[in-house]
C-alpha cells in the first residue's frame, strides 16, 4: 500500500499540512478508496463502511468512571465476526451496564459487554441480535508507516468517512498509567475519533480509535490527529478477551496517580479517589522524580520501571519532591480492575 516513490520515514509538517487543506476543501473518499468492483478477497467501501456500527453505553451515575467519562457514552464500533462481536475502544464500556449497537439502517440491538482490556484500550461487546452485517476483515498494523494514506470511518456511512495519513508510529504514555507501544497516530483529526475504524486501501482494519492528540508527528510538532489503537495488539489476546474479559497475566501494580511530563519531569495532576497514591499522601502538584531511587525523566520510563517491580500488591517506593524537601514515599500498589466498578457481564 505504500507510495515507493514517497519516503517512509515521519511526514513533513508542511505535507501534513498541506494534505489537510487538501481534505478539508471537498475531498472525501479517494479514488483508491471508491466502492467500485472489489478484487478478490477485498470489500467494496460502502460495504466496509457498513461494518462500522454506533455504540451506545449506559454506566451507574455511581460508577467511578462516571465522574470524568459520563454515565451516557457514544461511540463508534467494528464488528468484526458473524455473531455480531463488536471491537470498539475501552473506555466505552468501562464499567457499562448497558449496551446498545445501532445499524446503518437505523436498527438499534441490544447488546452485551464482554471485555474491558486496560492494558491495551479495546473494548467487546456482542449484539444479542443477528446484525446481518458483513464483518471487517482484520489486517496486519506491523508494516504500516508514516506517510501511508488510510481511511479513517466512523458509525455514519460516507459521509463519515476521512482519507488521513499516517504521519508517525511510536509509543504512546497516557497520564492514567498507560502506555501503547507502536501507536498509530494520523492527521488530519477525525471529530468522532473514539471506537472508528482504520482500515486500509483494501478495506482491512489495522487500528481502532482511541484519542484526539495535538502532537500526531511527534513531540514538540503541533500536528492535529488521532492515536489509534493497533489492530495486531487485539490478535494475541482476543481468546483471553472473550473468556475473562480482559488479557491473561499478571496484574500490574497501580498506583492511581495522574501525572503530566513536562520537560522531561512528572507533575501530578490529580489522584484516583480512594486509591493507593492519594492513600499514601501524594498530593497534586508534587513531582515524582524516581522510584526507588532509579530517576526518572518521563511517562514512559517511569510506568516501564514501575511494572518491573511486580504483580499488583507490591510496594512502590516513589521519590517525590513534596513541598520543599524530596521526600521517600511508599505507596502499596493495587488492582486497577478491583477498584472500578466493573460490569456483571465481564
Amino acid at each position: 500500500m505504500s507510495d515507493p516513490a514517497r519516503p517512509s520515514g515521519p511526514a513533513t509538517p508542511r505535507f501534513i499540512r498541506f494534505l489537510a487543506l487538501a481534505l478539508f476543501a471537498g475531498l472525501s473518499v479517494p479514488s483508491h478508496f471508491a466502492a467500485a468492483a472489489p478484487t478478490a478477497g477485498q470489500q467494496s467501501t460502502r460495504s466496509v463502511l457498513d461494518g462500522v456500527v454506533r455504540v451506545q453505553t449506559r454506566v451507574a451515575p455511581t460508577a467511578r468512571s462516571a465522574r470524568t467519562l459520563g454515565a451516557e457514552r457514544d461511540g463508534s464500533g467494528i464488528v468484526i465476526d458473524a455473531s455480531g462481536l463488536v471491537l470498539t475502544v475501552g473506555y466505552l464500556l468501562l464499567e457499562a451496564d448497558e449496551a446498545e449497537v445501532g445499524l446503518p439502517d437505523g436498527r438499534k440491538i441490544a447488546a452485551k459487554p464482554l471485555a474491558y482490556d486496560h492494558e491495551t484500550g479495546f473494548g467487546l461487546l456482542r449484539a444479542l441480535k443477528p446484525l446481518g452485517v458483513k464483518p471487517i476483515e482484520l489486517g496486519s498494523s506491523d508494516g504500516i508507516v508514516a506517510n501511508e494514506q488510510v481511511l479513517v470511518a466512523a458509525y455514519g456511512g460516507q459521509s463519515m468517512a476521512m482519507p488521513a495519513l499516517v504521519v508517525s508510529r511510536r509509543t504512546f504514555a497516557g497520564p492514567w498509567e498507560y502506555l501503547m507501544e507502536n501507536a498509530i497516530f494520523t492527521s488530519p483529526p477525525h471529530p468522532a475519533f473514539g471506537g472508528a475504524a482504520l482500515l486500509t486501501a483494501t478495506g482491512r482494519l489495522i487500528g481502532v480509535g482511541s484519542l484526539f492528540v495535538g502532537d500526531a508527528a511527534g513531540p514538540e510538532q503541533a500536528v492535529a490527529g488521532n492515536m489509534f489503537i493497533p489492530i495486531d495488539r487485539l490478535k494475541p489476546i482476543l481468546a483471553d478477551l472473550l473468556d475473562s474479559g480482559r488479557s491473561a497475566g499478571p496484574r500490574r501494580p497501580w498506583l492511581g496517580l495522574y501525572s503530566e511530563e513536562i520537560r522531561g519531569r512528572l507533575f501530578v495532576t490529580r489522584l484516583a479517589p480512594g486509591g493507593p497514591a492519594e492513600g499514601a499522601g501524594i498530593k497534586p502538584g508534587d513531582l515524582v522524580l524516581g522510584v526507588g531511587g532509579k530517576p526518572v525523566t518521563g511517562l514512559a520510563e517511569f510506568y516501564r520501571t514501575l511494572w518491573s517491580l511486580g504483580a499488583a500488591g507490591v510496594s512502590v517506593p516513589l521519590d517525590v519532591l513534596h513541598g520543599a524537601a524530596v521526600t521517600r514515599i511508599s505507596v502499596k500498589s493495587g488492582d486497577r480492575y478491583e477498584w472500578i466498578k466493573r460490569s456483571r457481564s465481564y
